[in-house]
């Protein structure tokens, strides 16, 4: 072997190292917090338990535990629903356009108008959790909405804050189910959303943030919430519950998911 393929060799083998170690982090992001923290450990401990075994020859153990990863793959996929599909969303997701995306390009017409609406939609939330008043606001992404827009009532309105409050009064006839926004137009409302049977919700959430969890675990879609009980504004992202107490950073951070 030359130096040149030595040198060569050790390059793909670093770099199937890295690669397997960045796959091992974004499934762990995609646990983390969840039941299935525990298992994904236990899984990965059995599997190096294996290598090991198979490094030092220990024929019999490797042959027992290679039988119980192959076997154990068919339950895996049963056990990580959630956490596969979260997985393949993000990767079928990815577009030139979005900073979680691998490509990476920015036009700064859409962030213009990405900055515009995302301030109004926070000021209107900001109003109606002062007055206690529930709110349901799913931001389309990447992923298509028209499974759960066909639940509720086109529309094709610019988002605006009196728009929004109006909306969710207590006596509007709009006001029942979640409003679909597309690049800055409210395209739906009085939408149905799946609801999300992860026993893990605090129980002090309703069916409102239920159904937020639900349509976010299957979509990429960012979720707005405003509790009826307490006013607060809940955000949302890959089935997962974010409470900002500063209105600005909950501004930014939605910028930044949708830019």
């Amino acid at each position: 072997m030359t130096g040149l393929d030595f040198l060569e060799f050790r390059f793909l083998d670093i770099l199937d190292i890295l690669l397997v170690a960045v796959l091992l982090y974004y499934i762990y992001k995609l646990v983390k917090g969840s039941a299935a923290i525990n298992i994904f450990i236990g899984i990965v401990i059995i599997y190096l338990i294996w290598k090991l075994t198979q490094l030092l020859q220990m024929e019999m153990l490797s042959s027992v535990l290679g039988e119980f990863i192959g076997v154990g793959m068919f339950a895996l996929i049963v056990v990580f629903q959630q956490e596969i599909r979260k997985f393949l969303l993000m990767v079928g997701s990815t577009s030139f356009s979005g900073k979680n995306n691998w490509f990476q390009l920015s036009f700064s017409n859409r962030e213009n108008k990405t900055q515009n609406y995302v301030d109004i939609i926070v000021e209107a939330c900001k109003k109606l959790g002062s007055t206690k008043t529930g709110a349901l606001i799913v931001i389309k992404r990447n992923t298509k909405l028209d499974f759960v827009k066909n639940t509720g009532d086109d529309m094709d309105i610019k988002v605006n804050r009196p728009i929004i409050e109006s909306i969710f009064y207590k006596n509007s006839t709009l006001h029942d189910g979640a409003i679909i926004i597309e690049d800055g137009r409210i395209t739906a409302t009085r939408v149905i959303l799946p609801v999300s049977n992860d026993r893990d919700i605090p129980l002090r959430f309703g069916l409102r943030h239920r159904a937020a969890v639900g349509i976010s675990e299957k979509t990429d879609a960012v979720v707005l919430v405003v509790s009826e009980e307490t006013g607060q504004v809940s955000y949302l992202k890959n089935g997962e519950f974010n409470i900002f107490d500063d209105l600005e950073k909950l501004i930014d951070q939605i910028k930044e998911d949708l830019s």
